[in-house]
């Protein structure tokens, strides 16, 4: 399916974006923490809603 070389490309540009996102998020954390404040209740919202569809799916699916 995948040649060795897809595979390592593909684990090193996912580890280099990670640290890439790590990095300018955190370069920009106080203009987040003075612009955007209580974003963490939207993450919060967003994984609850996806846990309750997963719920539902799995209550239903038996």
């Amino acid at each position: 399916m995948f040649t060795n070389g897809q595979i390592i490309f593909g684990i090193l540009f996912a580890i280099a974006f990670i640290m890439v996102l790590i990095f300018a998020y955190r370069r920009d954390l106080k203009l987040h923490k003075k612009y955007y404040p209580g974003t963490i209740w939207v993450l919060i919202a967003f994984i609850g809603f996806i846990l309750f569809i997963a719920a539902i799916k799995f209550i239903f699916a038996s």
